[in-house]
């Protein structure tokens, strides 16, 4: 918990000697990128290993290494029980974390721009739209 705020103390305190207190569109720009690749790699990742932590349930309960009632099975359903939760939940709710950050930077595009414009012109207003579409 220490480390997210002392992050953010670090930016403010760069923000305000290099003379951008919120470090502009290219920062967000940046965070948005980087953020939205690892969370797809991270949500890929939980759908995949979830589903190879359930399905070696069904195929012991078909037969295989023992059936059911073995050693083996008790260990495919702790598997089944650490799987479920990866696929139908901690996945897809990366993808829904991705959609909302990149909402909550577009709703504070126009601070970003006003803050860019009041330092480097009207000429990168057109970049920074082009970049945002």
């Amino acid at each position: 918990m220490f480390l997210p705020v002392l992050l953010g103390i670090t930016f403010r305190i760069l923000g305000h000697y290099t003379d951008q207190p919120l470090l502009g569109a290219k920062a967000a720009a940046g965070m948005l990128i980087f953020a939205t690749v690892t969370g797809v790699l991270m949500a890929l990742f939980l759908n995949r290993a979830g589903v190879a932590w359930d399905n070696p349930k069904k195929y012991i309960e078909s037969g295989a290494y023992g059936g059911k009632g073995s050693e083996t099975h008790e260990a495919a359903v702790t598997g089944d029980t650490v799987g479920d939760p990866f696929k139908d939940t901690a996945g897809p709710s990366i993808h829904v974390l991705i959609k909302m950050l990149a909402t909550i930077i577009l709703v504070m595009a126009p601070l970003f721009l006003k803050v860019e414009l009041n330092q480097l012109g009207r000429l990168r207003l057109a970049g920074l739209l082009v970049f945002a579409l």
